[in-house]
C-alpha cells in the first residue's frame, strides 16, 4: 500500500515534505506528483479516477489559495483524501485554504487538518493503513510511545 501525495505547484513541496518525510519514516511508500486543480484539470481527473487502481490506500492533497485540489480530487476517488491547507503568497492568512478544504458537501468528505500541518496528515495516513496492516500499526504505536517519552523528559527538564 502507498501514499500519494498531490500538491498544487511546487512552492508547496516545503510543506508537504513533512507528510513525505513521516511516512517514509514509517516504511510506508509515496508516490508525490504536482495536480493543479485550475492549470491541469485533465491530469486531475485522471489521477482522482485511477488513484485506487495505481495501489493507492490515501491521497494527501495539499493547496493554497482557492484549494480546490482536495476537494475535487474527493469528489472523483473512493479512496480517504487527506486535505492540507497551505498559507500560499497569495492566501488571506491561510484562512481561505482552511475554509476551502473544510467546508465540504454532504457526501465528498475530506480530512483536513491543521494550516500548514502536512506532518498530521502524513501520520493520520499511516493510522488509516495501520487500521488493516499490523507492521505499519506496530511503528505508530512506537511513534506515539516515543512522543509520550518526548513530553515526560521534557516536563523532567522543568523540575
Amino acid at each position: 500500500m502507498k501514499v500519494g501525495i498531490i500538491m498544487g505547484s511546487k512552492s508547496d513541496l516545503p510543506v508537504m515534505q513533512q507528510a513525505i518525510d513521516i511516512l517514509k519514516g514509517f516504511d510506508i511508500e509515496v508516490e508525490v506528483d504536482i495536480v493543479s486543480a485550475h492549470r491541469t484539470p485533465e491530469k486531475l481527473f485522471d489521477y482522482g479516477k485511477h488513484a485506487h487502481t495505481r495501489g493507492f490506500a490515501v491521497i494527501i492533497a495539499g493547496a493554497g489559495g482557492a484549494a480546490h485540489l482536495p476537494g475535487m480530487i474527493a469528489s472523483l476517488s473512493p479512496l480517504p483524501v487527506i486535505g492540507v491547507p497551505i498559507k500560499s503568497s497569495n492566501s488571506i492568512d491561510g484562512w481561505d485554504s482552511v475554509l476551502s478544504i473544510l467546508q465540504m458537501p454532504g457526501g465528498v468528505p475530506v480530512a483536513t487538518v491543521a494550516l500548514n500541518g502536512a506532518k498530521n496528515a502524513g501520520i493520520l495516513a499511516a493510522q488509516i493503513i495501520g487500521s488493516n496492516d499490523t507492521c505499519v500499526l506496530d511503528k505508530i504505536l512506537v511513534y506515539k510511545e516515543g512522543l509520550k517519552q518526548m513530553v515526560n523528559e521534557s516536563a523532567k527538564d522543568l523540575k
